[in-house]
């Protein structure tokens, strides 16, 4: 069945970027056949400001705002997004139509010397573009120097080659996309470094007055990817759903139950709080309000206000 003539994807340009867009195109190509769907790539902000880190520089929403734009002037019907990059609230006239099912989510280890964190000597360089890393580093490997490090996955890559690093902290799904599969040394466990929300899924975001597109695109939606997704950005849009956030928040099905983890804590000291629940998996909200509830008894009003200053 045709629903459309054709369509339009917008999508950054970095290799990464690319190749979720081309996923997504592949699949639409495969499902309506009699369609053209056609990519129309562009450079963001969040790509052209390497010199800080997002949290300094406005944040994830740097990584999407010209895709966005793309879609209102009529150029482009649908944007792809690593989830994890995709701001806690939309902008008014846009709906996150579409979660796909997710990749491994864990952080990797990636080093030309050592093995595993574990195996780091003090003083060791990690390198890092996430607050939340950082904070799981100082939480559990204060011994180590902790470096930011922003650009591509490739030009992280080719920093570490330099030697301006002993090792990196990055996303597993990214590695394994890119077909990088033998740079990750060590998956790091969730119990050691909580991923961030949506991190490994996919947003397929629209404008949300194209009915057409929302019919179009709902076979992409993973149902249970969806709604651990849900619970954990609830999570940290409550809590101010930023890059100057050091948090995380994870969610897994098993059987009927959702289980929703989170963590918060301070960057620069390593001190952190969690919270943990399992609900129905059809009732993320509710995971989202008992983990908040038990942050909010631990005081992590008053941890953000040390981070944010």
């Amino acid at each position: 069945m045709t629903l459309f003539k054709r369509c339009v994807i917008a999508t950054r340009e970095s290799p990464l970027a690319m190749w979720q867009a081309l996923h997504i195109q592949s699949l639409l190509r495969k499902t309506y056949p009699e369609s053209d769907v056609e990519l129309l790539g562009m450079t963001t902000r969040g790509d052209q400001i390497l010199d800080k880190t997002l949290s300094k520089v406005g944040g994830k929403g740097l990584f999407v705002k010209e895709l966005e734009v793309a879609m209102e002037a009529g150029e482009a019907d649908l944007a792809v997004h690593s989830l994890k990059d995709v701001p806690m609230t939309l902008p008014e006239g846009f709906d996150l139509v579409a979660v796909t099912e997710r990749e491994d989510p864990r952080d990797a280890f990636v080093s030309n010397t050592y093995a595993s964190l574990d195996d780091m000597p003090p003083g060791a360089k990690v390198g890092t573009a996430s607050l939340r890393r950082e904070l799981m580093l100082r939480r559990n490997y204060p011994h180590l120097e902790i470096l930011p490090i922003r650009g591509n996955v490739g030009t992280r890559l080719r920093k570490l080659d330099e030697g301006q690093f002993d090792a990196l902290v990055m996303a597993t799904a990214g590695l394994k996309r890119l077909e990088l599969h033998d740079r990750i040394r060590a998956i790091i466990p969730a119990e050691v470094s909580l991923p961030s929300p949506g991190q490994g899924a996919l947003g397929i975001e629209i404008r949300d007055d194209n009915d057409t597109m929302k019919k179009a695109l709902h076979f992409l939606n993973d149902p249970k990817t969806r709604a651990c997704c849900t619970a954990e950005r609830a999570v940290s849009r409550a809590l101010g759903g930023s890059c100057q956030v050091p948090l995380a928040a994870y969610a897994i099905v098993e059987g009927d139950e959702l289980w929703l983890r989170a963590l918060v804590g301070n960057h620069k000291t390593g001190e952190s709080i969690t919270a943990e629940t399992r609900v129905s998996w059809e009732n993320p909200q509710a995971a989202a309000d008992d983990v908040l509830a038990q942050l909010r008894a631990q005081g992590v009003e008053a941890i953000l206000k040390a981070v944010l200053g």
